[in-house]
Parts: structure tokens; C-alpha cells; sequence
């Protein structure tokens, strides 16, 4: 080996681009009673690839009259969709997820292009587990009146459903699988930043022949949303995103009788205790909130450490955080990604200028340089945080980590638990009886235990207080989609 070179250099990576071709239309429509149509007033949004902010296609903005149309063709298909068998049903889902998993390569290089996200997540997370909801559902789509003994399953009807762009597979599987399975038909509307593989699901449909109008896709940006979820053709609302909105819809929907889910925004914590082990720990607060960039609603934002082993871990966390790996997201060793706008950027930014103005120190790592155009953000984590810090209390939706110390597991747990939000937590220990005690005690819905955003479709995800109500995934997946009649 050259003794000139330096360490970074001597153990690089070469570049590894992902080199599947895909086919992008230049404009998409909507997709209406099973096939793919201009929208009424003809309006038209550019989305553009996060990574190199070039316009990848048009899409069609959907006014109040397509939502209409979409309602109207989802109400015209579900006599026919909830007379077939669950065993019916669940042939068109287990198709679904085949061709899914046929086309997972192809999935994964749009979700990568439309959302920023580094190319491994979205071939070894996104996709396969969109597939997995798909396999799930199916399996529960003859045995309903199994699902909870002693109580008639039946359909709700037409839902509506709203999700972010964090996701976008990944969500639709989780939306429109279990709707599906119950015999419900569904309108979605994908984020207005990422639409592209939600379209190009609309394409599996037509392959498997689902019957017209079972599912319709609007797209479209917040007047869209706002049409689907106040229409009154719909008898079930879904959404996933921020706090702000879900609080809106929830105003928006009392007294109507519409059924709702919110899954909405977290301050999820890490409590890493003296006896955890360290690397282990650290690698789960990486897993947990700097892969794919910190957008994600559950990400463990808030880290707590035991007072005596702060120093330590903090030391572990910046060499780890300096060795990802930011850059192009379709480089198949890229470890950070771009974030998914410009908007989101300015907000994560503008987080990180008041952590510092509140007088706290911040960190940063990551290897590679950052392309000249894109909307790209460091990694890195605040010490010496306190409760009352902005970056303590409020969701970043970013690569920023706020690190605070504990001294005991009491003290710990109230400082957790001091959040209006309530979707995630994750334990460090290596005593059990402490792990269940802590787990007993918080209040969040999902709560790891020595590992960290871990999902599983057999398993429900959902929050407490300002994170929402409801579960999506599992047994209890099924729940807001069915009327149970004694």
C-alpha cells in the first residue's frame, strides 16, 4: 500500500451506479375507473428529481370535479368488488404483490429519482416491504370473520386516503392492501413530490386486471387533499403527515360520521442506558435517524444518555456519522441521500440556525462532496441540549439529532414522556426487566427494544396524543376498514 495515502482514501469506494433503465412519460393523468385520464381543468405540475432538481415528468393537478369523478367511479365499483369472495379478493392482492416483487428493480430505481432516497433503501426496505403488505392482506382476505371472534366483518365502503412522500409505496401498500382485503373500494392521493410510483402502481392494476374504479389515484397538492378529504361520498378517511394537517382534517370531520385514522408527526426518543451495549446503540440512533435523511415520522429525533457514558457515546456517534456516505442516491454506496425539496431544506435549515442561535454546539459528519445542484443537508447532532431548546420540542423531519443526559431510569422516562407527541421510542439496556418497565411506561406507540425502525406487516403501527390514532399493519390493520355488527 502507498503510505502517502490517507485512510479514507486507501479504503474508498468506487462508484457503483445503479444502471437499470426506466421509462418515464413526459405527463400523467389521473387514474379513474381504471384507466389513466386528463384532468377537467387541464392544470399541470412539474416534479423534479431532488438529487440534480431536474424536471423528471408533468402530472395532473386534480380539481374538485376529478375528485368527484374518482368518488363517484369508486362508489360504482364496490357493490361489484364487495360481492366477490374474500378468496377473489385475495387473488387480485396476491397478484398485486407478485408483480410488484417482478417489478421491484424498476420500483426502486422511480422511488429513488422522485424522492431522493438512497437507492439500498428503497431496493432493500421500500419495495420489498410494499410487496410484503400486499402477501399480508391477501392471506386475511377470507377469514374477516375470524379477524375478531364473536362479530360480523363487513366493508366500510369508499375511503379516502391521503399519504406523504416519505414513503410513497411503502404508504399506499399500507393504505389501500388492507381496504382492499375488507372489500372496501379506495381513492388515494399521493404527495404532490412524489407521485411517480403511485401512478406506476395504477399500471399493476391494469396488469392484473382489477376491476375498474377499486382503486382510483388523484394527484395533485393540498386543494386536492382538501377536496378528497372533506367530498361526502367518502365513508373513511386515511392520513399520514404532519400534526398541523391531521388536526385539521379531525376539526374538518367532527359531527360528519366519517370514520378517520391520522398517523401523524413524532419527537420519538432513544433512551441508551449505562449497561447497553455502546456500538450497538449507536448503530440503531444512525438506523434510526439519519437514513433516509431523518424523514421519517418515527424517527428518533431525541437521544438520552445515562450521565456516565455520555462522553462515550458521543464520541461513538460522530466517528460512525462520519463515515457515511452522502451523495448521488442511485450510487449503490450511498448511505444519505437528497432531502425530498427545497421547502423541507429550508426548514431543516432553518432548525440548525436555531439550535445554534439557543447556544448549542453542532456537529456534523458524512464523507463525499456534495453535488453542486440538489437540495442536500449533512448530517449531524446537537450536545448540550436542553428541554426547553426549539430542537428539542418540535419535529425537524431531518438528518438533526438533539442529545441530552439522564442520571436515572425515573428521570429518564419523564423527560421522554415530555412531548406532545407520542409515535416511537427506542430502549437501550442490557437488563430485561428494566426494558419491559421502561416500555411499560412510555407513552408511544411503537417501542423498540434494542434495535430500532424495525417494521414487520404483520405488526400495527401507529401513535398516541398529537402523533394520531389508529393502527395500520397487523391484526388490528383491519379494524378501521370493517364495521363489526354483533
Amino acid at each position: 500500500m502507498n503510505p502517502t495515502l490517507k485512510f479514507k482514501d486507501a479504503w474508498g469506494y468506487s462508484p457503483a451506479p445503479e444502471t437499470f433503465a426506466v421509462d418515464i412519460q413526459a405527463q400523467y393523468g389521473l387514474f379513474i375507473g381504471g384507466e389513466f385520464r386528463e384532468g377537467v381543468e387541464g392544470k399541470l405540475i412539474p416534479s423534479l428529481n431532488p438529487a440534480t432538481e431536474e424536471k423528471l415528468f408533468d402530472f395532473t393537478e386534480a380539481g374538485s370535479a376529478d375528485v368527484d369523478g374518482a368518488v363517484k367511479a369508486a362508489r360504482k365499483a364496490l357493490p361489484g368488488w364487495r360481492r366477490l369472495s374474500g378468496m377473489e379478493r385475495g387473488k387480485y392482492l396476491f397478484r398485486i404483490a407478485r408483480r410488484l416483487q417482478e417489478r421491484a428493480r424498476e420500483f426502486a430505481v422511480l422511488e429513488t429519482m422522485d424522492g431522493g432516497k438512497p437507492i439500498k433503501e428503497a431496493r432493500d426496505i421500500d419495495i420489498p416491504e410494499a410487496a410484503k403488505h400486499f402477501f399480508y392482506y391477501a392471506g386475511w382476505a377470507d377469514k374477516l370473520d375470524f379477524a375478531f371472534p364473536g362479530r360480523t366483518a363487513k366493508e366500510v365502503g369508499v375511503c379516502g386516503q391521503i399519504i406523504p412522500w416519505n414513503f410513497p409505496l411503502l404508504m399506499a401498500a399500507w393504505k389501500i392492501a388492507p381496504a382492499l382485503a375488507c372489500g372496501n373500494t379506495v381513492v388515494l392521493k399521493p404527495a404532490e413530490t412524489t407521485p411517480l410510483t403511485a401512478l406506476r402502481l395504477a399500471q399493476v392494476f391494469q396488469e392484473v386486471d382489477l376491476p375498474p374504479g377499486v382503486v382510483n389515484i388523484v394527484t395533485g397538492a393540498g386543494a386536492t387533499g382538501q377536496a378528497l378529504a372533506t367530498h361526502p361520498g367518502i365513508d373513511k378517511l386515511a392520513f399520514t403527515g404532519s400534526s398541523a394537517v391531521g388536526k385539521w382534517l379531525a376539526e374538518a370531520l367532527a359531527g360528519s360520521g366519517k370514520r378517520h385514522t391520522l398517523e401523524l408527526g413524532g419527537k420519538s426518543p432513544h433512551i441508551i442506558f449505562e449497561d447497553a451495549d455502546l456500538d450497538q446503540a449507536v448503530e440503531g440512533i444512525i438506523q434510526g435517524i439519519y437514513f433516509n435523511q431523518g424523514q421519517v415520522c418515527c424517527a428518533g429525533s431525541r437521544l438520552f444518555v445515562q450521565e456516565s457514558v455520555l462522553a462515550e457515546v458521543s464520541k461513538k456517534l460522530q466517528l460512525r456519522l462520519e463515515t457515511l456516505r452522502i451523495g448521488d442516491p442511485l450510487d449503490k454506496n450511498t448511505d444519505v441521500g437528497a432531502i425530498n425539496s427545497k421547502q423541507q431544506l429550508n426548514t431543516i435549515q432553518g432548525y440548525i440556525k436555531t439550535g445554534k442561535a439557543e447556544g448549542r454546539q453542532y456537529h456534523q459528519g458524512g464523507t463525499g462532496k456534495l453535488p453542486k445542484k440538489g437540495f442536500w443537508c449533512k448530517p449531524g447532532w446537537f450536545e448540550g441540549v436542553q428541554a426547553s431548546d426549539t430542537i428539542a420540542r418540535e419535529e425537524i423531519f431531518g438528518p438533526v439529532l438533539a442529545v441530552m443526559s439522564f442520571r436515572t431510569a425515573e428521570e429518564a422516562l419523564k423527560r421522554a414522556n415530555n412531548t406532545p407527541y407520542g409515535l416511537a421510542a427506542g430502549i437501550w439496556s442490557d437488563k430485561g426487566a428494566r426494558i419491559f418497565e421502561m416500555a411499560r411506561r412510555l407513552k408511544a406507540g411503537v417501542i423498540w427494544c434494542n434495535t430500532y425502525n424495525r417494521f414487520d406487516a404483520s405488526s400495527p403501527f401507529g401513535g398516541y396524543k398529537e402523533s394520531g390514532f389508529g393502527r395500520e399493519g397487523g391484526l388490528q390493520g383491519l379494524r378501521a376498514y370493517l364495521e363489526e355488527i354483533s
